[in-house]
């Protein structure tokens, strides 16, 4: 049947998108109490998209924080069962400035819609409610058991939805998890993602005097917070972007052979990648290491943001009695979460700067994630996405976390199909975000042709 949900896709392109735009339009930035009654009312959005498109026994299930919003429809006995996640809420959209058209007023621009949300991941997500009512219009039925898990808080940790895996497994019960939160490697090459790398988000605080001091007549005795803080930092990489923390590359893994095989082929290109994406004058990061492997199969640390001190205009002659650094890690597979945090710790502690107190606040964690791509459904969606975009579908990882696929690997048992449609210039949680228009079709499509070729 997918010439019949194709055609079906085509027939209401102008709606599909309409609906999308009312969507984005929803400014659910979860991070900011301010939006909150936003967030809700995205929620409600989906809950009441879900419902037309002929899913069943649709909740809104209230948390300590964000909703969730579940459905499912299961008629198709003696089939195999898929849990769509994704999520409705979105970064802010700061800063303002550097937006061509307002972040939360859909513009179409050369073949994309510009909006905050629009590829992160409001339009990746709403792909799959609208595969089923094509399915469901076009059939009556549909080809496979589902079940749809939406919440609002990935971007800011995903608390919520992790203590909801983890206390209704058989709620969740399925065969295979299906994700669209992840892009194609380059236009129209589809693409699958088995691996993500895990992230530790920190906040580290450094305190000195016991107020902001005076710096004539204080300065060469009294201890400057953000020097302290900026001191403590540079030790945690060289200058090659080599972590320092002992311990840090335990249980790091070359990548196997073929693999490295398979990314050399890619159509990448290291030039292209400088100007286009990253926008600086060289790269860095470890020498000795391909860039996709540097990305993708090497653990990071990054600082975020520092905050301290003044910063207003004109001249204000302060020591900081305080400052504070946003700190990630990234790790691969088969590294230690929890002895990476102590090593951190430790690390910290033993170089924290003379006169200089330090205080280490993990905000969030996550493992990094393999998914075997032998599994029979991993096959199928490689099968389905070639078919729709006519070419071989190629196999990648992702430098990003998505710390839901390991909550549905430990809690439900279950693979993720990591299917994503977005473009490597699509500007996730940067001014100018899009998505193409042509892939919010073509994932539908496709998800549809998946649940297809899946019930067979």
């Amino acid at each position: 049947m997918s010439q019949a949900t194709n055609a079906f896709v085509e027939q209401n392109k102008t709606r599909l998108l309409d609906e999308l735009k009312t969507f984005l339009r929803i400014p659910s930035v979860s991070t900011l109490p301010e939006h909150f009654p936003d967030v809700r009312r995205a929620a409600e959005f989906v809950a009441d998209s879900m419902r037309a498109a002929g899913l069943e026994n649709v909740e809104i299930i209230a948390t300590a924080k964000h909703p969730l919003v579940y459905a499912d429809w299961l008629h198709a006995p003696g089939k195999p069962t898929v849990l769509c996640y994704g999520h409705y809420d979105v970064q802010p959209p700061d800063p303002l400035h550097e937006w061509i058209s307002p972040p939360f007023e859909p513009t179409v621009r050369d073949g994309n819609i510009y909006a905050r949300g629009s590829a992160d991941d409001k339009g990746q997500m709403y792909m799959h409610i609208k595969a089923v009512e094509a399915l469901l219009a076009v059939t009556g039925t549909l080809p496979v058991n589902l079940k749809f898990l939406i919440e609002g808080e990935e971007e800011v940790g995903g608390e919520s939805v992790a203590k909801f895996v983890a206390e209704n497994p058989a709620k969740l019960k399925a065969d295979v998890a299906l994700v669209s939160d992840t892009e194609l490697f380059a236009e129209g090459l589809p693409t699958l993602c088995i691996g993500l790398r895990g992230l530790i988000y920190t906040e580290i605080e450094a305190r000195g005097p016991s107020r902001d001091l005076h710096s004539g007549m204080y300065g060469g005795a009294a201890p400057n917070a953000v020097f302290g803080l900026v001191e403590l930092l540079s030790k945690l990489k060289d200058a090659n972007g080599v972590i320092q923390i002992p311990g840090m590359y335990d249980g790091v893994e070359a990548p196997a052979p073929a693999e490295k095989h398979s990314w050399s082929v890619l159509p990448f290109d290291e030039k292209e990648f400088l100007s286009h994406e990253v926008g600086s004058t060289r790269l860095t990061g470890e020498p000795g290491y391909p860039v996709l492997e540097r990305v993708w199969a090497r653990p990071t640390l990054e600082v975020h943001g520092i905050a301290g001190g003044f910063t207003g205009a004109g001249a204000k002659t302060v020591i900081p009695a305080r400052a504070t650094a946003k700190v990630s890690m990234r790790m691969v597979p088969n590294q230690n979460p929890e002895k990476i945090i102590a090593a951190y710790r430790k690390f910290v502690a033993d170089n924290t700067p003379a006169g200089i107190e330090t205080e280490v606040r993990v905000l969030s964690w996550g493992p990094a994630i393999m998914v075997n791509p032998d599994h029979p459904a991993i096959g199928v969606a490689a099968k389905a996405f070639a078919d729709i975009m006519g070419k071989e579908t190629v196999f990648i990882r992702s430098g990003g976390s998505i710390p839901i696929v390991g909550d549905f690997a430990r809690h439900l048992g279950i693979p993720t199909i990591l299917m994503g449609f977005g473009l490597p210039d699509d500007g996730l949680h940067s001014p100018n975000e899009k998505y193409k228009i042509a892939n919010y079709y073509a994932g539908i499509m496709t998800v549809a042709h998946f649940f297809e070729q899946y019930g067979k």
